[in-house]
C-alpha cells in the first residue's frame, strides 16, 4: 500500500474522533503505519472538529493546505471550510446533512445553500461522494452510527485502502459488543449508498 493522508471535518457529537480513532486501529489490525492526530477540536457539542489519519509511514500527523489524499467530511459546511487540504485529484466523501450551528439555529446567521456546497466539493474534487448519514443511521436504528456510515462509504470507495470487510472485523474488534450489530448495519448502508 502507498501512502495516503485522509483528513476528518465534522462538528463536536458526530463521532469525527472515534472514526479516526478506528480507522488508526484498522490500520495497525492491517500492519500499516499509521500516524494520526486532531487539529483542533471542541468538547463541546457542535464545536468545529478537525483530525488527521497518515497512513504509510508519515512521521508528522500534519497535513498541510492542499495535501489530503482524501476528505472524510461529516458536516457539509465543514466540509466546505477543509476543502482547501484536499490535493488536486482528491477524493470527497461527505455527509449531506447540516447541523445547524446556534447562529443559524437564531437567524443571525444563514447556512450556505447545498447546491453551492456541492458545486464547489466537484470543482476541487476528482471524486466526490456524498450520502445522507443521518437519515442512513436512523434505517440502522440510531442517528448516533452516522459516523460508520460515512466510514461504510469510505472503506468502498475505489481510493481508499481499505475494504467494507475491514471496516466490519475492525468494528467487531473495537467495539463495544452492544453496539456493533447496528454499526456493521451502518457500515453496510454507507457503503450501498455510493454505489
Amino acid at each position: 500500500m502507498g501512502k495516503m493522508r485522509i483528513f476528518l471535518a465534522g462538528v463536536g457529537g458526530q463521532g469525527t474522533l472515534t472514526a479516526t480513532n478506528l480507522i488508526s486501529l484498522i490500520a495497525m489490525d492491517k500492519n500499516i503505519d499509521v500516524t494520526s492526530g486532531e487539529i483542533h477540536g471542541m468538547a463541546q457539542r457542535g464545536g468545529i472538529v478537525e483530525s488527521t489519519v497518515l497512513l504509510g509511514g508519515y512521521l508528522s500527523p500534519k497535513i498541510d493546505v492542499g495535501e489530503a489524499d482524501v476528505l472524510l467530511g461529516f458536516e457539509p459546511v465543514e466540509t466546505l471550510r477543509s476543502l482547501k487540504y484536499l490535493k488536486k485529484g482528491g477524493s470527497v466523501v461527505w455527509n449531506t446533512e447540516p447541523t445547524y450551528p446556534v447562529g443559524v439555529s437564531t437567524g443571525m446567521e444563514k447556512y450556505p445553500e447545498m447546491d453551492y456546497i456541492e458545486e464547489k466539493i466537484n470543482k476541487c474534487a476528482q471524486n466526490s461522494y456524498k450520502l445522507s448519514c443521518i437519515e442512513l443511521a436512523k434505517k440502522a436504528g440510531t442517528t448516533k452510527c452516522a459516523n460508520i456510515v460515512l466510514l461504510g462509504a469510505f472503506f468502498s470507495i475505489n481510493e481508499s485502502p481499505f475494504t467494507l470487510n475491514d471496516l466490519i472485523d475492525g468494528i467487531k474488534k473495537h467495539m463495544s459488543p452492544k453496539i456493533q450489530d447496528i454499526n456493521i448495519k451502518a457500515a453496510k448502508l454507507g457503503s450501498e449508498a455510493i454505489k
